[in-house]
Formats: structure tokens, C-alpha cells, sequence
């Protein structure tokens, strides 16, 4: 990049060439001239990036990036196609004193653009809707939507009242106004509902019945459903006028932070869990690795599989992987053994033997991609179905 120093003269040389990038993606022609006009550096005054080695703790070390510190570097940033984490375990950085993070869990960013778009164009989101999105974050997909659409259909919520104020102040200060609110996504937002299209910005565990509510009748609802596994699904939904909904899932390994109020609990030591589990072990059907491996077919299957047994978290522990239940009590370790692996489980609820029920029946009907799958809501809960499986039900939401 020739960089001037004068950002907003740098930005649009470098808006342009994301945009260009992206056409090469399949974004619509309307979302890569959203992406030409919105200035993403205006929402990201710093962020994180993390470096190439771990701390001697094996964290991995993040580094603010501002324009103070090295302002090509930040300008490059934020016009690539990458995720910027702008914050960790809810603190909230100085921008004008940043340190440097050792480890934490992102709580706040600003997603890749070429995701954004994807979203807002998923969802089928056109001029004339009203949209709620939950999860205003750094305000940059706001304003992308706002760029579509118009600053009056759009109503953007955020959980995070410092997150909020800051992207209040960069949307404004871009002529861009929409309805802003501090609010837990998990209930939608009453004051402006109903809405032609609710899109999510994080995940959840189940779909939220307040955003069903709050959604016209043939309106849809575009989320990630989540986990305690960190398995993944997106799922477009459309409401019908009895409340009911019914949609699909759809393809690709994409992951978005919990609600908040989704996130998994503490479990303690797994050697605790362990220590109370049976001594007799018997061979495991199927070994961890068909939902810890990093391929996309395991991302697929995490989900599956957290449907099964949605209280479970997963540790590994040397050679050994555990699976772990903080609200039945239950546990499993699973401990390699002559190229196989043995089990040992204990409490209510058989853990691996119901994963391994799943991983069976998804083996017999030809490993299925999560678009053949169907997600349906009603008076019963919400069902995962597909023709050759057994149905799955997603935890009370």
C-alpha cells in the first residue's frame, strides 16, 4: 500500500480493492458497493492480532494494533477480509494506552466482511424490510445493512452498553442513524418489533421464542446455532402466522461468539469428574477424533452430537479426552488403547454412548451435509430432522 497518512484518502483506495476481492466471492453486486462506502476504519480505531508464537504458558499473545502505533499495518487490517477481535473477557481496552493480551476469550469484534454480507444476503434482507440485527458489536455491519436498506427499517441491539456507545458514535459520525438499544438479544427488542428479518450476530443455543414473536408471519430468522461442544449450525428460518417455524441449515463452517447468557459453565478439574468414574472400561464404537478433528465434516458433527447430550464440554487431558456435564453430574474419559479407544462413563446420563448412537446412525445414512437437514419449531421444542436419522431436539431455549 502507498499510504498518504490521510486515512480516509488511503481507505478508499483500499475499500475498493476489498470490493473487488469479494466480487470474486459471489457478493452481490448491491453488498460489494455497501463495502465501497462504508469506511470500516472508523469502527475499528484498534483491535487485536495475535502474534505468531505462545507466551511460555502456551497463550497465544495478542497485540493492539492502532493507527498511533503502526498506522499501516492498522489501515491494512481493517480493509482485509479478517475478523479484528476488539475485545476480550468483557474489559474494554484504552485505545490510548493498550497493552499487550496474554491469552482470553474474545467477547467483542468485528467480523470479516465477506461474512457480514454473506449474512445480510442469506437472509434475503431488501429495501423496504425491517430488520432487527442483534449484535451491534463494533457498528460496521449496521452500517453496511444501513448503506442497503436505510438508516429507518434498521434496529440494532447490543448486550454491551460501552460497545454500544462507542458504535453509536461511529455510525452517527457517518451520517448513518439507526434505532440503537442495550439489550440482551436473547429477548428481541418489543419497542420496534414486528420484523421482516432478525439476523444474529452471535450464536445461541436454541432459537429464542421472543424472536420468533417478534417476527412477521412469512418473515425469517437468520442465526448460528451453538454449543457447549463449540459445534456450530446456521439455520434460516422462516415463521408462520401460528408462530411455528421451520427452516433449513445451512452449509459452511461458520462460528460466532455465544450470547452472553449462552456461554458454558465452569466445570472445575477433570480429574475430579474422573476420579468418581467406574474403573471397568469397555472399546469405544467410534474414537473422539470423528468430532475433534479440524476438518469441516467434524465441525458438522460437533453440532450432532452437542444436540445428543447438550450439557456436555469436552477436556483433554494428556492422551486422554473427557467429556464432562455440569448439569446432570455425568462424566466420560476416553483413553487410547491398541489403536482404538477405551470408555469409562458414569452418572444419569451415558455420554459417549449417545454421541456414539449419532455417529452411527450418521454413518449408515451416508454422512449426510447439514443442508439435508431441517430445524423445526413448535408446541413439542425444536427438532432437528432428517429423513434417515433419528430426530435430535436443541436444549430449551
Amino acid at each position: 500500500m502507498n499510504a498518504t497518512g490521510v486515512p480516509e484518502t488511503d481507505a478508499a483506495r483500499l475499500r475498493e480493492r476489498l470490493a473487488r476481492a469479494l466480487a470474486g466471492s459471489g457478493v452481490p453486486g448491491g453488498w460489494r458497493e455497501a463495502v465501497r462506502a462504508v469506511p470500516r476504519h472508523r469502527f475499528v480505531p484498534g483491535f487485536y492480532l495475535p502474534t505468531d508464537g505462545l507466551d511460555g504458558q502456551g497463550l497465544t499473545v495478542w497485540e493492539p494494533v492502532t493507527a498511533e502505533i503502526d498506522y499501516g499495518r492498522w489501515l491494512a487490517a481493517a480493509y482485509s477480509d479478517t475478523t479484528l477481535i476488539t475485545q476480550f473477557d468483557g474489559d474494554e481496552p484504552d485505545w490510548k494506552r493498550p497493552a499487550v493480551r496474554h491469552g482470553g476469550a474474545p467477547t467483542s469484534s468485528s467480523t470479516l466482511p465477506s461474512l457480514v454480507v454473506r449474512m445480510w444476503a442469506d437472509a434475503d434482507v431488501r429495501e423496504g424490510h425491517t430488520v432487527l440485527e442483534i449484535g451491534t458489536g463494533t457498528g460496521y455491519s449496521t452500517a453496511l445493512l444501513r448503506e442497503r436498506i436505510g438508516s429507518a427499517s434498521v434496529t440494532s441491539v447490543e448486550v454491551d452498553g460501552r460497545r454500544l456507545e462507542q458504535a453509536a458514535s461511529a455510525l452517527y459520525e457517518c451520517g448513518y442513524t439507526p434505532t440503537l438499544a442495550v439489550a440482551d438479544g436473547l429477548y428481541g427488542y418489543w419497542p420496534e418489533a414486528h420484523f421482516d428479518r432478525v439476523v444474529a450476530a452471535c450464536s445461541f443455543r436454541a432459537v429464542p421464542p421472543a424472536l420468533l414473536a417478534q417476527t412477521r408471519p412469512g418473515g425469517k430468522i437468520l442465526l448460528t446455532l451453538s454449543g457447549w461442544l463449540y459445534g456450530y449450525a446456521r439455520v434460516l428460518l422462516t415463521v408462520a402466522g401460528d408462530g411455528t417455524a421451520q427452516g433449513r441449515l445451512l452449509g459452511g463452517t461458520v462460528s460466532f461468539m455465544s450470547a452472553r447468557t449462552h456461554t458454558a459453565p465452569a466445570f472445575g478439574n477433570p480429574a475430579h469428574w474422573a476420579a468418581d468414574l467406574p474403573q471397568r472400561a469397555r472399546a469405544a464404537l467410534h474414537g473422539p477424533e470423528w468430532i475433534t478433528a479440524a476438518t469441516e465434516e467434524a465441525f458438522h458433527l460437533r453440532f450432532l452430537a452437542q444436540c445428543a447430550v447438550p450439557g456436555a464440554q469436552l477436556a483433554t487431558v494428556g492422551d486422554e479426552v473427557h467429556l464432562i456435564d455440569a448439569v446432570t453430574g455425568s462424566a466420560a474419559a476416553l483413553t487410547p488403547h491398541d489403536g482404538g479407544w477405551k470408555v469409562r462413563e458414569g452418572g444419569s446420563v451415558r455420554l459417549w454412548e449417545l454421541i456414539e448412537n449419532v455417529l452411527s446412525a450418521y454413518d449408515a445414512a451416508n454422512r449426510p451435509g447439514p443442508e439435508t437437514f431441517t430445524l423445526h419449531i413448535g408446541d413439542s421444542g425444536q427438532q432437528l430432522r432428517h429423513p434417515q436419522l433419528p430426530e435430535l431436539s436443541l436444549p430449551r431455549p
